[in-house]
């Protein structure tokens, strides 16, 4: 409908987080639309990867708020005596809005005793109580999406550490979130190995899916990035489309980190 407002996918305004005395994260505002590829770029300890804990709810904002699909996180707002005050949420209202969010980390978090397919399939199961037979079809289809159909019936000990990622991708992918958050997917990996994690990232982007990725691997950015996020010391530095932020920075911070990394 005409006359309607957007809602971003994610919007982050004014995020700040302490982990005591240090603050990682220092007035953070970020807007990723429906269908973005949102790629953060920075040195180690800059805040990327709170950024991304601070959206799944795996870490609580300090200050700010957070909206993802136009739903306030983790939070409510209560109105009293013309004061507006937020309150966190009970565990199990966090674990709905977590539920609707994918997460894909440096590390695979497979289960060891379980089968590819059943590593795709415990989620489904066990958050959505989807019935065996549904979560089984819908596993060998995610799993197909990545290109390990072969696979299904392997333990994570008897797949490479490209495949492993891969699953761990399909497993979020069984959960039909709105959103993606992946944390340095590929750092793990033998440089073998991160072309085809990223090549299933790519499809995922040409899906349509919004994703928000903390990489290193700039050649990703420059190809598939809608917007890149350059950050230093819990600050956005600068932002804009791949072109602008890693071929023609403003910044003299960013122009540093791309000399050393290019």
């Amino acid at each position: 409908m005409s006359g309607q407002p957007v809602v971003p996918m994610v919007d982050a305004q004014g995020i700040h987080k302490f982990f005591g005395e240090l603050h990682v994260l220092r007035g953070i505002d970020l807007r990723v639309e429906r269908g973005e590829v949102c790629v953060l770029l920075g040195p180690s300890g800059s805040g990327k990867s709170t950024i991304l804990r601070c959206i799944n709810e795996m870490e609580q904002i300090s200050a700010g708020r957070l909206y993802v699909n136009g739903e306030l996180m983790g939070l409510r707002e209560v109105t009293r005596n013309g004061k507006t005050e937020l309150h966190r949420l009970p565990d199990a209202q966090i674990a709905r809005q977590r539920s609707r969010i994918g997460m894909v980390f440096q590390r695979f978090n497979l289960f060891p005793h379980m089968t590819a397919l059943e590593n795709v399939m415990e989620a489904p199961r066990q958050v959505k109580k989807v019935s065996k037979p549904d979560a089984q079809k819908l596993a060998r289809e995610q799993l197909a999406k990545v290109g390990l159909t072969d696979r299904a019936d392997h333990y994570p000990s008897q797949l490479s550490g490209g495949q492993q990622q891969r699953v761990a991708i399909a497993r979020a992918l069984a959960m039909d979130p709105e959103l993606m958050l992946f944390d340095e997917p590929t750092s793990a990996l033998d440089p073998e190995l991160v072309g085809e994690v990223l090549a299933v990232m790519k499809q995922l982007a040409e899906s349509g899916m919004t994703m928000i990725v903390v990489t290193h691997e700039v050649g990703f950015a420059r190809e598939v990035a809608d917007q890149v996020v350059f950050m230093d010391d819990g600050l956005i530095v600068e932002r804009g489309t791949p072109d602008q932020v890693i071929g023609h920075p403003v910044e003299q911070r960013t122009r540093d980190f791309f000399a050393k990394v290019l």
